[in-house]
């Protein structure tokens, strides 16, 4: 049986609704470590066991000083449980950045991985999700760290979203291979001249074909990823709060509204932020899955899922042997950044 650690510092509605969705998930078969105030989450069923945790540090306004200097606090501890193995896998209901940090600091990079990333696999109505990543780990990337992304996504909807040869490509302002930062046109020649190693690369896309089916795995930096992510999402949730507003204007549009509730109940349910459980941390010696602090409890025991899926799949394993065969990691001292071995 899988076990994952859960922070549930930092959610919106507080540590009794993430308590609530590991009761789900423990419910399904996955084993749960808590780690939040045990006077505010109350009694838990079997299957969950909570490790009073009481201190959040998911507000910090430096979260890697922060996970440095309180030892304590619920993320922190839970990353620890991790790392020494009482558990396999992270799920942080607090905040991106906090989160991040403990799994760095604890779980440490994976060996020849530059950087982490966040993977969002965003729901698309009528179709399969497409992967995002970058989507707000690193607000800057050198193009080794782009490629890394391009191999870590692949690998990635292989093991968990199930697509045999996942179609890789890169977020620019146009499809030519000349187009975007000097940083994406180098990019760009370094996985089409790659060739036999396993990468489906299929070249530049814009923003409007995201949705389209024109690839299942899309590549950005952070600072780039995580704009897409927010204007899709503001943009989603604008338009279906319009639809509402229609559907309510008048006496005829509430009887056409009330014909079309199921159909646009489907769609929302399609494009539920909950669905997918939230970002995955790529690039760690361990799984880790981030979920939006307004998520319910739904979306917290989803969270839960995919990271036990993710341990039993050994997506880890499979992204390393992925990169290795492409020659995509980091030899020692390359880039003069911390390889994360020790």
């Amino acid at each position: 049986m899988v076990t994952v650690a859960v922070d549930a510092g930092g959610a919106d509605l507080g540590p009794a609704e993430v308590a609530a969705g590991a009761a789900i998930a423990a419910a399904a078969g996955t084993k749960v470590l808590l780690f939040g105030p045990a006077g505010e989450i109350g009694s838990v069923p079997d299957g969950v066991e909570v490790i009073d945790a009481p201190v959040s540090i998911a507000k910090a306004a430096d979260p890697a000083f922060a996970v440095r200097s309180t030892p304590e606090a619920s993320i922190v501890q839970a990353a620890k449980a991790v790392a020494a193995g009482q558990a396999q896998a992270l799920v942080s209901g607090g905040s991106t950045g906090s989160a991040l940090a403990a799994g760095l600091f604890n779980m440490r990079r994976d060996r020849g991985i530059y950087r982490p990333a966040l993977a969002l696999p965003v729901p698309v109505p009528g179709g399969h999700p497409v992967m995002l990543l970058d989507v707000g780990a690193n607000v800057t990337c050198r193009p080794e760290h782009l490629v890394q992304f391009a191999h870590m996504g692949s690998a990635f909807s292989q093991a968990v979203l199930g697509i045999a040869s996942p179609r890789v490509a890169l977020l620019s302002n146009g499809e030519e291979a000349v187009k975007g930062t000097p940083e994406l046109v180098e990019v760009h020649e370094q996985l089409a001249g790659e060739g036999g190693t396993g990468l489906n690369f299929v070249g530049n896309i814009e923003g409007t074909q995201v949705f389209e089916d024109a690839a299942d795995v899309v590549v950005m930096d952070g600072f780039t990823g995580n704009i897409t992510l927010k204007l899709i999402e503001g943009v989603s949730g604008r338009t279906l709060r319009a639809i509402r507003d229609v559907a309510m204007g008048s006496t005829r549009s509430k009887l056409g509204g009330w014909l079309l509730r199921p159909a646009i109940q489907g769609l929302r349910d399609e494009i539920d932020p909950e669905g997918p459980g939230g970002a995955y941390m790529l690039g760690l010696r361990q799984l880790g899955v981030v979920a939006h602090g307004r998520f319910t409890r739904k979306g917290f025991a989803r969270a839960i899922e995919v990271a036990a899926r993710g341990v039993e799949e050994d997506v880890i394993s499979a992204t390393r042997a992925a990169l290795k065969a492409a020659g995509a990691l980091r030899t020692p001292g390359h880039g003069g950044e911390e390889d994360g071995d020790g």
